[in-house]
């Protein structure tokens, strides 16, 4: 038994702004993927990850049911005859792998569940949003839901404010564009939590708020309106400043041996780094107006290209 493919995403645009009403821009990444699965002799990861999945079926049982309702019975049964998710998306690295497990169980156990093919208004996506949140919680504290509803409907997702977010199109890959995103692998595995509590901890600073508006939102806003309209030199105008601000203000998010590889990027204007989900290991997200120098620059790096313009 196998379920239907679920990807990871990418969040270009609106890591931490989010959370505060900032735009972003989330895109599916089909390199990465992962179902549902049942099979006679299961490894040590399919036995580690039915055990997670024993826990996430008794969360989901005290669910609000006004919200949603799962059909805990299969889904318990399923569990108990070995069900695990079968994943190739890197755990802790910003681009999902909860997001995709969670949309898989919704798809498979949501009973009057919305689903891709009908006409997904705005409030249909809002509610697909809060049941995801809550779901997704389970593996970080807080979500916001916008992982799994991009890995679910394997669409863009252009964010305007929390109240307000919408299927979008993204502009055409350039196949011989030399301008590219990338991912580069930090080699180290990221925790969200821990991330997201030392945000939210310097949100109790006036400084940092302010900074946050004039600054970290106003920046991201920019690159989701250029991304969106094909503005690439305006594009990488304000992704340098985005970059800069995050170094700034987002040092502890970024591991330390990067804090030069990054500075590195602003002054060479090479390339540009920036958080890649919350930081603290995992990818890091790079921009460049040409790809030949920037694996030049980054030799000694593994990246991976996700979009060339």
């Amino acid at each position: 038994m196998k379920g239907p493919l679920f990807y990871s995403k990418i969040l270009l645009f609106g890591e931490y702004g989010i959370i505060k009403d900032s735009k972003g821009l989330s895109i599916p990444y089909n390199f990465y993927n992962g179902a549902l699965k049942t099979e006679e002799n299961p490894s040590e990861e399919a036995i580690k990850s039915n055990k997670s999945l024993k826990r996430f079926a008794d969360y989901l049982a005290k669910v609000d049911s006004d919200l949603v309702v799962f059909d805990i019975k299969t889904l318990k049964s399923d569990v108990k005859a070995g069900m695990y998710f079968d994943s190739s998306i890197p755990q802790g690295y910003g681009v999902g792998s909860s997001g995709a497990l969670v949309a898989a169980i919704y798809d498979k156990y949501a009973q009057d569940k919305i689903t891709v093919l009908e006409n997904l208004t705005r409030e249909k996506l809002l509610i697909l949003k809060s049941v995801f949140a809550e779901m997704e919680s389970f593996f970080h504290g807080k979500s916001s839901g916008l992982d799994p509803l991009n890995s679910y409907l394997s669409l863009p997702i252009l964010i305007n404010s929390q109240e307000n977010i919408e299927a979008t199109g993204i502009p055409t890959q350039s196949s011989d564009g030399q301008g590219a995103v990338f991912l580069l692998d930090s080699g180290i595995i990221g925790e969200t939590a821990p991330m997201v509590s030392i945000f939210m901890e310097s949100m109790k600073q006036e400084g940092f708020r302010k900074m946050l508006k004039t600054q970290f939102i106003k920046h991201t806003d920019a690159c989701v309106d250029d991304f969106l309209k094909g503005d690439i030199k305006s594009l990488f105008k304000n992704t340098k400043q985005l970059s800069k601000v995050v170094l700034n203000n987002f040092k502890p998010m970024i591991p330390a041996q990067f804090h030069e590889l990054w500075k590195n990027g602003i002054e060479t204007n090479d390339y540009y780094l920036k958080l890649c989900g919350s930081g603290g290991g995992g990818y890091i997200l790079g921009f460049t107006p040409d790809i030949k120098k920037a694996e030049q620059a980054l030799k000694d790096y593994k990246l991976e290209v996700v979009y060339n313009f």
